[in-house]
């Protein structure tokens, strides 16, 4: 090997090293709506919520912020992070929203042991953002309520919207998720309401 040979592997040795050195740190965001306080401590409506598994695609099981180019393609930013997969946090959300409420006797999730009268199922197919000449930030969810006494969907919700992004950056995308993300957990936390009070449960 000769000596220029032996130099070129050196420098490059050093910028391996130097590289390495300067890995970029993650950023961790957290998706959060404000929690209400109930109207009084008596639940409007007789009966007791499970909200199952949110059902969502590999990717939002991950901890990666995705984002969508055109209408095939998908990828994530390797450095900007939710603090836990968007799946998980919609379900905790949900459970968090419902129960405030005060509108029930009980809102439990369904891996706990907690016996209930419906189950609220959702799926998540996309929430992320989306590029373009403007950036938008995109919920599509649904969810469907099930009635352990009849074995039927007796309800079901479809919330699918693009929000408006007030700036370039991922943080101003992660903001406009939440207010998404609030916006679907309102309408089917009314939904729910609107369907009980209609259909009152009966014991």
């Amino acid at each position: 090997m000769t000596r220029r040979t032996l130099s070129s592997c050196a420098i490059l040795l050093v910028l391996l090293a130097a590289a390495c050195g300067a890995a970029r740190p993650s950023k961790f965001y957290q998706l959060d709506i404000p929690e209400t306080s109930a109207a009084s401590s008596a639940p409007r409506f007789n009966t007791d919520l499970l909200v199952g598994r949110v059902v969502a695609p590999h990717l939002y099981r991950d901890d990666r912020i995705v984002y969508r180019v055109g209408s095939t393609q998908l990828g994530t930013y390797e450095y900007h992070r939710w603090a836990e997969p968007p799946a998980d946090t919609i379900e905790s959300l949900l459970v968090r929203s419902l129960r405030s409420s005060g509108h029930y006797r009980s809102v439990q999730g369904l891996r706990s042991n907690a016996r209930g009268d419906y189950i609220l199922r959702g799926h998540l197919h996309e929430l992320g953002e989306i590029t373009g000449s403007t950036l938008a930030a995109r919920v599509d969810f649904e969810v469907e309520l099930y009635s352990q006494k009849s074995g039927t969907v007796v309800w079901s919700r479809h919330y699918n919207n693009d929000e408006p992004v007030n700036g370039k950056e991922v943080p101003a995308v992660v903001d406009a998720l939440n207010r998404n993300v609030q916006r679907a957990i309102d309408q089917i936390v009314a939904g729910l309401a609107d369907y009980f009070a209609k259909n009152p449960p009966q014991q």
